[in-house]
């Protein structure tokens, strides 16, 4: 199942978008468990989605600064769960909520738009963080999440290194080319997807994810 490039649809909370991402190839399946999310779940509904993945789809449940108790709560309902942290949370943070090492877990980096803003550290970063599964680069805009907005992958040093996931913006159209350009900066590289994906917030569009998965198969 799935490509070379392991695959990640997020945000998604429906039983029909879930089936249609596995069909479609999809290594893993995200559920966000941030409440201002337009794409929110809460834990119970997290866990009954995350009920429908057959073996080798993993679940990722992505939290935004929770406390630890509120998410080794959330996690001990989906057996198998990878956590993605996704706001300012420090190390020790993401190795206490993971239940130091009970749960693998997933660092966001915020890469900056602004071509004028100084280079992301994406090595000290990596070094920093040095118990995540991955690192997953989205884009710096105001909030947490990439708002849909790809940064520019040019300006990212290699970390070879790091395993890396490359979110941010991506669609069926130009995940291609995201790949092509990180692939050879890093020791691994898995991509991320959800607003290029969608009909609407936090309703995936079956066609888009079949070509999104297709794309990444092709490359």
């Amino acid at each position: 199942m799935g490509s070379a490039t392991p695959v990640k649809i997020c945000g998604l909370t429906r039983p029909e978008d879930v089936d249609a991402a596995v069909g479609a190839g999809a290594d893993a399946i995200g559920f966000v468990l941030y409440p201002p999310s337009p794409r929110y779940v809460t834990p119970q509904r997290a866990a009954e989605l995350a009920a429908r993945l057959p073996a080798f789809v993993t679940p990722v449940l992505l939290f935004v600064n929770s406390p630890a108790d509120e998410v080794i709560a959330a996690a001990s309902g989906v057996p198998g769960a990878l956590l993605q942290f996704h706001g300012d949370e420090t190390p020790e943070d993401c190795w206490a909520a993971g239940g130091r090492g009970e749960h693998a877990f997933l660092r966001a980096a915020r890469i900056p738009l602004d071509p004028d803003a100084p280079p992301f550290d994406l090595v000290g970063f990596s070094k920093r963080f040095d118990r995540a599964r991955a690192i997953l680069l989205d884009a710096h805009v105001p909030g947490y999440g990439g708002g849909g907005r790809p940064f520019d992958w040019s300006l990212l040093p290699a970390a070879p290194d790091a395993h890396l996931v490359l979110s941010g913006g991506l669609t069926p159209d130009n995940v291609a080319a995201g790949i092509a350009a990180l692939r050879p900066l890093c020791r691994t590289l898995s991509v991320d997807v959800s607003s290029g994906v969608e009909a609407s917030k936090g309703v995936k569009d079956h066609g888009k994810v079949r070509a999104f998965v297709q794309a990444v198969a092709d490359c």
